[in-house]
């Protein structure tokens, strides 16, 4: 069953993109696993919940408001990933990270058109994406990029390189090596020696 909301009007930017908002709905903070919700034209496949921007309403709470009907969760709003371009549809959909802090028994589209939801993690969901909403995965691989920005701008310090210690197994048997190795004694010590010879005889 394909949702038909009733006499819903659908906003359009000056370039004639129609506007969106979605969600990426994390369990924790830690966002290792995402929810997705079943397509209301294909309900064997995933989505990421969203829907359309109506009249005199932020993208922010249109966000909100998807996904308690859609996806039955209420949750902490947190950062925007950014506008994401659909040139096909001709779609603007602005997306942001929710953390889901109650989902609800039933809600809005459980009853009415039968939709289901479930947590994948972040590798689950890009391949359930795939297969449906490929551009939707741009939404996750901003979520991953954004989360660890040190780790995408710096390189790990190098380590000291010791090549000596590389060419041994065990390392401790370094020392017992290093012992048996003895400098040759000065010149000068050689010619004491010797004087001390010729006095002798």
């Amino acid at each position: 069953m394909v949702k038909e909301k009733p006499n819903s009007v659908r906003i359009y930017d000056k370039d004639g993109f129609r506007l969106r908002a979605a969600c990426i709905c994390v369990r924790s903070e830690a966002e290792t696993e995402v929810l997705l919700v079943t397509s209301s034209r294909r309900p064997e496949l995933w989505i990421v919940p969203g829907g359309g921007v109506e009249p005199d309403e932020e993208s922010s709470a249109t966000a909100e408001r998807e996904v308690l009907e859609e996806a039955g969760v209420v949750g902490q709003l947190g950062r925007c990933l950014g506008v994401f371009e659909n040139r096909e549809h001709m779609h603007r959909t602005e997306v942001f990270v929710l953390t889901v802090t109650k989902e609800l028994d039933e809600w809005e589209d459980s009853r009415s058109i039968g939709r289901k939801r479930q947590w994948f993690s972040v590798d689950e969901a890009l391949t359930q994406l795939a297969l449906h909403k490929p551009i939707q995965r741009h939404y996750l691989q901003k979520v991953e990029t954004l989360k660890n920005p040190i780790r995408t701008t710096l390189r790990p310090t190098p380590r000291l390189q010791l090549p000596q210690l590389t060419r041994h197994e065990d390392t401790t048997s370094l020392p017992s090596l290093s012992l048996k190795h003895h400098p040759p004694p000065p010149q000068q010590h050689i010619l004491l020696l010797r004087q001390n010879r010729h006095k002798k005889h």
